[in-house]
C-alpha cells in the first residue's frame, strides 16, 4: 500500500468519526456554539462527509480526489482560521491545523507535485 492511499484512508475514515461523534456527543455541536457556527454545524459535517467519501471514491476516479482533497483542505483551512479568531491555542488548533496539511498533501501528490 503506497503513502498516498493511507494518507487518503486516514483522512476519510477520520473525517467519518467525526461526523458520527457530531450525532452522538453531544460536546461536538456545543463546540459549533463555541465559533458561533451553530447554523452551519450540519452543512459542515455534510461537507465532511462528502469530502471523506469522495476521497475514497477518488482512488478509482482521479477527478474526484483531487476535487475532495481540494475542498477538504479548504474546509480545514476554515476551520484553522476560525480557531484563530477566537483565540485558541495551538495545541487545540493542531487537529484542523494537521488535515488541511494531511488532504493538501494528498492533493499535491495527486497533482504529482511530488
Amino acid at each position: 500500500m503506497n503513502l498516498l492511499i493511507v494518507c487518503v484512508l486516514f483522512s476519510s475514515l477520520s473525517f467519518f468519526a467525526y461526523a458520527y461523534s457530531y450525532f452522538k456527543a453531544p460536546k461536538m455541536k456545543e463546540e459549533f456554539k463555541r465559533f458561533g457556527l451553530e447554523k452551519l454545524g450540519f452543512t459542515v459535517i455534510v461537507l465532511e462527509v462528502l469530502g471523506a467519501l469522495g476521497l475514497l471514491v477518488g482512488l478509482k476516479f482521479h477527478l474526484i480526489l483531487l476535487i475532495s482533497s481540494l475542498g477538504l483542505s479548504l474546509l480545514m483551512l476554515a476551520g484553522v482560521l476560525v480557531r484563530i479568531k477566537i483565540k485558541d491555542t495551538i495545541w487545540i488548533s493542531l487537529p484542523a491545523f494537521f488535515y488541511m496539511v494531511l488532504n493538501g498533501f494528498v492533493f499535491c501528490k495527486a497533482m504529482n507535485f511530488f
